[in-house]
């Protein structure tokens, strides 16, 4: 007996070392890596050839003189990129970016664990700078979609994607993780037509090659897609820690116009005309400024006729944006992300009381009778 106590004296510290290491390797796991885990195998690597195109400049061209005997000659050349994307349905459709597949010729899909697709290019939106590609196959492992409208600040992020192209030498995604930096950063109309608002900006490292991956939460949903950086030179791709990603919900709203369509229609109309407020107009209708446009004609059975607008009117804001200036207008409407069946938020001034109108967009008759 008293063999035995000694026995179990002896033994009690190997049991709480072995114990010990037992926690640390529990505590290695946490929402992060089961997150990393969940989504891993979802998410693919993107190579592509483009045809692009650009001026080959003369020999004499910075002479002013012989530049106009010797032009540019536009020439076409094939060049290779890289881009990430992530699985969003088992029959294996793709999202990605939209300047990721940019007139490509070829698009190769590298899934987890190396094996290679040819993949089919479904619909792209210029945009909002979404693209859907489709392989062939099924029961591929899809990622779930989070909600975007509910990111918090400061939470914890997961970049995954194809840096550099590394995913095709370690056949497995790169992570990279961070916090939510800001949300709903908009930044208007690019000079290549995208519209970037609403944006997610997130200090987890997005490189060259990370365009079209997944920024995932700490339940492993997705809730934005990665795409551009600002990185402090226009030569320059790597991350200094400004990174930014498409929240998910954008994406959602116009997914089924690119499964079923191929592009999203942007025409619509609201019947609205408008015109200045002048100093006499402002000072007759009560207003202290003269901000805003008035509305001269409504047409007939238009959205904005159903909506309620009415001769008179002075619409002082537009999604709340205000409307400063008769140039405001376009502005402001060709800056907003809209298309058939969103809604047009006026703020306006009537019968000097400020109110809200919502518009419903819809397309123009015309538009209807074209495609009929």
């Amino acid at each position: 007996m008293k063999f035995i106590l000694i026995f179990l004296i002896l033994l009690h510290p190997l049991c709480s070392v072995f114990a010990a290491a037992d926690d640390v390797s529990r505590s290695r796991e946490n929402a992060i890596t089961r997150a990393v885990e969940r989504v891993s195998p979802s998410v693919v690597g993107i190579n592509v050839t483009q045809v692009r195109s650009y001026i080959h400049r003369s020999p004499f061209a910075d002479d002013p003189f012989f530049r106009h005997f010797f032009p540019g000659i536009p020439v076409k050349k094939k060049v290779k990129s890289l881009g990430s994307g992530f699985f969003y349905t088992r029959s294996g459709h793709i999202l990605t970016n939209q300047h990721v597949v940019e007139e490509a010729t070829e698009i190769i899909v590298t899934a987890i664990g190396g094996k290679q697709y040819i993949a089919e290019k479904i619909g792209e939106d210029v945009t909002t700078d979404i693209a859907v590609l489709k392989i062939e196959g099924d029961s591929f492992p899809a990622v779930e979609l989070g909600d975007s409208d509910d990111v918090i600040i400061g939470e914890w992020v997961i970049a995954l994607g194809n840096p550099f192209g590394l995913f095709d030498i370690s056949s497995k995604p790169i992570v990279t993780v961070g916090v939510i930096s800001a949300t709903d950063e908009d930044f208007g109309r690019q000079g290549n037509h995208r519209i970037f608002e609403d944006m997610l900006q997130t200090d987890a490292a997005i490189n060259g090659g990370n365009s079209g991956g997944p920024l995932v939460n700490g339940n492993g949903q997705v809730i934005g897609i990665n795409t551009w950086i600002i990185s402090g030179s226009e030569t320059m791709t790597s991350n200094i820690g400004f990174g930014f990603a498409i929240p998910i919900n954008r994406a959602k709203r116009i997914l089924d116009d690119l499964m079923n369509f191929g592009r999203v229609d942007r025409s619509f109309w609201t019947g609205i005309h408008y015109d200045y407020v002048t100093p006499p107009i402002a000072s007759y209708l009560g207003l202290q400024t003269v901000y805003g446009v008035i509305v001269s004609e409504i047409e007939r059975g238009s959205p904005a006729a159903l909506a309620g607008v009415q001769v008179g009117d002075v619409i002082i804001s537009i999604n709340g944006q205000e409307v400063r200036r008769f140039d405001d207008v376009k502005q402001i409407i060709d800056n907003l992300d809209l298309k058939q069946d969103d809604i047009l938020t006026l703020r306006i001034y009537r019968s000097r009381k400020f109110s809200t109108v919502r518009i419903q967009l819809e397309p123009h008759p015309d538009t209807k009778k074209r495609r009929s």
